[in-house]
């Protein structure tokens, strides 16, 4: 071989190695990010400890789950309104939350304000019931 073609293969051989660094760093970073959003759809914890803050929102029709998500974050009552979407999704309220005007804490959960967002939704056994 001569030095050229040795040459050539080292830093060819740097540049592979360079790329795989690079993708492995970023496949661990994409991956811990990832645990750490699912993590928070089933534990994240309420904007303030204590009491918090009341404060009232207007629900209105039609319900959009994003709509009250951007909402509630403007509103500070939530960190992020996709995680809220995703929580909904996957909640025992799903599709039930009715327009309304409610008053919500600062200290309740995500999950506290979609039931408390969705008491008034008549549930399906009380519905077939009443159609009897």
């Amino acid at each position: 071989m001569t030095v050229k073609g040795i040459i050539g293969s080292t830093v060819e051989l740097v540049i592979k190695i360079a790329v795989l660094v690079f993708f492995i760093s970023y496949l661990i970073k994409a991956s811990a990010a990832a645990y750490d959003y699912g993590y928070r759809i089933f534990t994240e914890a309420p904007v303030a400890l204590g009491e918090g803050r009341i404060i009232s929102v207007s629900v209105e029709d039609p319900v959009s789950v994003r709509a009250v998500g951007e909402m509630l974050e403007e509103r500070g009552l939530i960190r992020d309104a996709k995680l809220f979407m995703i929580q909904e999704l996957l909640s025992e309220s799903h599709g039930k939350i009715r327009p309304g005007i409610y008053d919500l804490s600062t200290a309740m959960t995500a999950e506290e304000m979609m039931a408390v967002m969705a008491a008034d939704a008549p549930d399906e056994e009380e519905t077939q019931e009443d159609g009897k």
